[in-house]
């Protein structure tokens, strides 16, 4: 592991392969599991008011789930996190006429409908943040939807946190994100990665 800022890395962010692969996995990240994704009470509010966007992208169900609970729970674990279909959808998804499965959010983002991107946690996936006192600990979520994601990553040679510079640098910025790769390029040149 090593700590840029106030931020610990885990050593598997930096030599584990990732790249997801859509036409593979068909979106199964936001249809499977058994809690939503983790948001703040920020991304609550920024759920909230995007709604008007979405709403027409979601199923009566997901809808339906909204009207009752909101866009967040509390799950079992204490986690505020996205609400869910059936025990495993989350809210936001849509599918497209295949059956894949999209972010609703990031689908009205990316058609100028909605300045917010998606929550975080779904951005940085397969990163799961975690506070550590003052500190951030980025840590990889090994999941078995993901195994295709793995091996694409694997034949690109692509690291996770490569794979991840987008949200890395939304999450904490390019400044921090040069740092990091300044601290891989260090620990590749001694040999220890």
């Amino acid at each position: 592991m090593i700590q840029v800022g106030d931020v610990i890395v885990s050593a598997d962010c930096l030599t584990e392969k990732f790249c997801c692969d859509l036409e593979a996995c068909r979106g199964a990240c936001c249809i499977e599991g058994d809690a939503g994704a983790p948001v703040t009470l920020e991304e609550v509010a920024q759920l909230e008011e995007v709604l008007p966007a979405v709403w027409a992208d979601l199923s009566a169900s997901a809808q339906s789930v909204i009207d009752r609970q909101g866009v967040a729970y509390t799950d079992e674990d204490g986690d505020l996190v996205t609400s869910i279909v059936n025990g495993k959808d989350c809210v936001f998804t849509c599918y497209d006429a295949s059956g894949c499965c999209f972010c609703a959010i990031e689908k009205a983002f990316r058609a100028g409908r909605t300045s917010f991107y998606k929550p975080a946690s779904c951005h940085l996936y397969p990163i799961r943040v975690k506070r550590i006192g003052r500190l951030t600990g980025l840590n990889y979520h090994r999941w078995d939807v993901c195994k295709a994601a793995v091996w694409k990553g694997e034949r690109e040679n692509i690291p996770v946190y490569r794979f991840l510079k987008e949200p890395l640098v939304r999450r904490f910025g390019a400044e921090w994100y040069a740092e990091l790769e300044t601290a891989v390029a260090e620990l590749q040149a001694q040999g220890y990665l």
